[in-house]
């Protein structure tokens, strides 16, 4: 557990397989509030972040960034404290002595949806922008690129060895956007 007076430093905290032997992951994580930070194969920092539930947070980013989240590090506290939070997470970001990409430049693409227009093949483009369409098909046509981006996900997290079930959400399908469901 941490206090404002005792921050952690992240280099003294464990690494922890972000998919364990069983294809879970680190339930130690659920429903506990903290900061967290997620590497690389190479443990190389990728992103620190905190959550009110670390392991939420974690299947999150697991499904937006599955090549990216192969070791975490944590640090749980008792009650939310945005302030501890923040102080944590920055002095990890400045003990790392660079940005992590997933708290630069990526940002987004760690912490929103999946955006699955930007993820369209030429073949879906033109189909979606087929000027007989109605917005129905075009509903249909985005909601069958979400499918297969969601599809193409779970091979990927399949292959690392995950067993654990990700439900997503049907109406952000809609949308072009993939996300799990809370």
């Amino acid at each position: 557990m941490a206090d404002e007076t005792n921050l952690p430093s992240l280099t003294t905290l464990e690494y922890i397989p972000y998919i364990d032997d069983a294809g879970q992951l680190p339930d130690i994580f659920q429903g506990k509030i903290g900061v967290y930070a997620i590497f690389d194969q190479n443990k190389s920092l990728q992103f620190v972040g905190y959550s009110r539930d670390i392991y939420l947070s974690l299947k999150q980013h697991l499904v937006r960034q599955p090549e990216q989240c192969y070791w975490v590090k944590g640090q749980t506290i008792e009650r939310p404290n945005r302030t501890v939070l923040e102080n944590i997470e920055n002095a990890w970001i400045a003990e790392n002595e660079t940005v992590p990409r997933g708290n630069g430049e990526n940002k987004e693409i760690w912490t929103q949806p999946i955006n699955v227009k930007s993820l369209m093949t030429p073949e879906e483009q033109i189909n979606y922008q087929n000027p007989a369409n109605d917005e129905l098909a075009q509903i249909k046509v985005i909601k069958n690129v979400a499918r297969r981006v969601e599809a193409e996900i779970l091979k990927v997290l399949e292959s690392r060895g995950l067993q654990m079930q990700l439900r997503f959400n049907p109406k952000l399908k809609e949308e072009g956007l993939l996300d799990l469901k809370s």
